[in-house]
């Protein structure tokens, strides 16, 4: 699970720099005086699309961090029964 997390953490930064690099050239920079005018096409409710591109791959990296930082939840037997789980001299029996 950690691996998958890493993976898709490194993806969505990709896509952050990326989405960011054209939305900072289509925004604010030259381009940003030829860049089509709401409701033209190539907008998206009068934003360029790599605006919702960077936001969307932002969430993303923000969501597979806070998996990362979260950890993993306890670990159940390989053959996916039940297990016992002895705390203050009781034994409980988890799924």
């Amino acid at each position: 699970m950690r691996r998958a997390l890493f993976i898709i953490l490194g993806i969505s930064l990709f896509g952050v720099a990326f989405s960011g690099t054209l939305t900072y050239r289509e925004v604010f920079a030259h381009a940003a005086a030829v860049c089509p005018s709401p409701g033209r096409p190539g907008t998206v409710l009068g934003y360029p699309a790599c605006v919702y591109g960077f936001f969307m791959y932002l969430v993303i990296a923000g969501t597979s961090l806070t998996g990362l930082i979260a950890g993993r939840p306890a670990r159940t037997s390989s053959l996916g029964g039940t297990r016992s789980v002895q705390r203050d001299s009781e034994a409980v029996t988890q799924p």
